[in-house]
This record gives structure tokens, sequence and C-alpha cells, in this order.
């Protein structure tokens, strides 16, 4: 049975990833995230599994692909210039086409930045986190409870696509305590037929590989990857609409700025505008199905983020031209109030309706 507890954001992390069948957790410590690694460190070898605190971010990630490719369902964390260092690894594990997952708890930058809440690893994650030509899932929470749910599926997912999987939260949830209800623990993970465990006679070697010196090899491979990745796209954008069946501007907001965005919209409906919510659960890929619903009646959006504007750009894709996307936003780890965003949508409303 199910069980409802008050715990910590990172907390929650840590525990979902234990029930999902994650045995082997690699990092390194890093504010606001280290929680989630103490979590780990006394509660992981009470169930048989492994806590390891490697001497980098850079050994950590490299760590998750050698446990990975023996079949392991295995987790790295770390914050915003920690996961800079993992990007490498990142891409590794994507052109070996091994399973991952990897939790980032974002602080504010560039640099060292501070250690407050912010959105601002969002193009990271979508579109540079590595080099080379790959994708991964990104979750993006907004509930502590969220934080769970994803840490399941992203484990299920990663296993079913064959691809690292990030959940991209940031400081404020990552500390944050509410009520969550904690899945029980699963028995067995998937099959992994194409994992390097040893043939025992029974079967053709397993190579696990990123290097293909030959170019039309490659050429070939990232083709069916890419086919992979349409795949994706076509199933698993997710999203959530709040008042958004009337609405004629439509705000634009994941993870926690969302929580701030909701109230906002509440506020500004009371003021006659008639202003619903999108919130997009996959950054990658983009929910553009769901921005596309709003099209027919919407005049206009405003994308919130604790950030100088990142995601607004793929708003923007998504809109195509058809209404005005404007853009609102704190970053260094200052967290944008209900008041300042109804204040931003009031201001759009405005200017769309001239």
């Amino acid at each position: 049975m199910s069980e409802k507890v008050l715990m910590k954001g990172n907390e929650v992390l840590a525990e979902s990833a234990m029930r999902a069948g994650c045995r082997y957790f690699f990092g390194y410590p890093i504010t606001p995230q280290t929680e989630l690694s103490a979590y780990l460190a006394k509660q992981m070898p009470k169930v048989g599994g492994t806590f390891l605190q490697a001497e980098s971010e850079i050994a950590a990630i490299n760590m998750v692909y050698g446990a990975s490719a023996a079949g392991a369902r295995a987790m790295t964390s770390s914050s915003s210039p920690g996961v800079s260092l993992k990007s490498e690894g990142v891409s590794y594990i994507a052109g070996a086409d091994l399973p991952a997952v990897i939790i980032n708890v974002m602080r504010g930058g560039p640099g060292l930045g501070s250690i407050q809440p912010s959105q601002s690893d969002y193009w990271q994650a979508t579109k540079a986190l590595g080099h080379g030509d790959f994708q991964m899932i990104v979750y993006a929470p907004s509930t502590v409870q969220e934080m769970g749910d994803y840490t399941y599926k992203a484990f299920d997912k990663a296993d079913e696509y064959r691809t690292p999987v990030m959940i991209l939260a940031d400081g404020m949830l990552g500390q944050m305590m509410e009520p969550v209800e904690l899945r029980p623990a699963i028995e067995d993970i998937p099959e992994r037929p194409w994992a390097t465990t040893g043939t025992k006679m029974q079967r053709e070697h397993n190579i696990v590989n990123s290097l293909y010196l030959d170019a039309p090899t490659l050429d070939r491979i990232n083709h069916e990857r890419f086919e992979r990745y349409e795949t994706i796209k076509a199933r698993e954008q997710e999203s959530e609409k709040f008042l958004c069946d009337d609405a004629e501007y439509v705000v634009v907001a994941f993870g926690a700025a969302a929580r701030i965005a909701r109230n906002a919209v509440r506020a500004a409906r009371k003021q006659g505008v008639k202003v619903g919510l999108l919130r997009p659960i996959t950054l990658w890929p983009f929910p553009v199905d769901a921005i596309e619903e709003t099209i027919p009646q919407a005049k206009g959006y405003l994308s919130v983020e604790m950030s100088m504007g990142q995601m607004v750009e793929d708003v923007r894709l998504a809109v195509a031209g058809r209404a005005p996307v404007e853009f609102f936003g704190h970053t260094g780890g200052v967290i944008p109030t209900p008041a300042e965003v109804t204040q931003a949508i009031l201001k759009l409303a405005g200017k769309a309706g001239e």
C-alpha cells in the first residue's frame, strides 16, 4: 500500500529512486541538492544498493555509464555547474543508447552564481547537454508529489527508449516540504538483453560503445536514433492546463514558476482578464500540441520564467507568429511574485487589445 508522509523534495527524489529500482547512485555534493545525496548515503545500503561519493562530477557520470552498461538502474544528481561537468558523460550515455537518470536541482548562474532557486538551465537541458546529435526526455515537476512520480517515470522511460532522462527541478522544490504519497517499491526492473552482463554461453557478446570511426555508420545510427526521438515527440508530450478553456491570454510556465503563475492567473481573472495557464511537464519534448490547441482563441502568450528568458523561444516557435509572445522573469535566484506576474498579464492584455 502507498503511504503519505511529509518530506522535502530532495528526499522524495532519493526515496522514489530507490523504490523505482535504482541501486547505484554516484554523485558529488553541491547546494541546493545535497540532501538527496545525504539521504541516499544513509538509505541505499539498507536496500542492498551502492552509494558512492565520487571524486568529481566527471567521475560520477562515467560511473553511471558503467553501471547502466552492466544492466543496473543508475542515477546521478547535481546542481547547475555540477551538471555542466557531467555533460560530456551524458553525451557518451546517449551515444551508447544507455538508460540513465540525471537530476538537476537548479541554482542561479552563470558561473558559481548563487545557491538560490533558478530555471536558467533550460537551454542546457533541452538544447545542449553535451556534444553531438542527441536529445533526452526532460521532466519539470512543480510539486513535491511530482518529484516522486516523475522519478518513477524517468526510470521507466529511460528503459523504454534507451536514453538518458533528466528531472529538472530547482532549489525551491528541492528544499520545499509537502505531503507526498510514496509508491510501493517495484519488485523487478525490466530485462536488458543488450547489457554487458556476461553471456553464460547463451548469446553473442554485447558491446556498449559510442565510438564509430566509419562516418556512414555513425550517420545511419544517428538517423535511426532520431527516428526514436520522433516517436518520443509523438507519444511523450505532457502538460497541464488551468483555466484555458476560454482563455484569450495564455501564461506558459514550468516548475516552481508555474506555482506562482497559477495564483497570478486567478488574480487576473478577478480583474476581468480571460487568462489561463499552460504548464509544460515535459520540456523536451516540448508540448507543442497543447500550445496548438490554444491558438484559435489566444490573443497573446506570456512566458514566465526564473531566468532571463529561455523557454520563451520554444513558446515562440510553437506559436509561430500567430499571436504575440511576451516574457516576464527574474534571474540569479530572485523569485517572481504573484503580484508582479499579475501585472505582466494585465500589461499583455492591454497591449494585445490595442
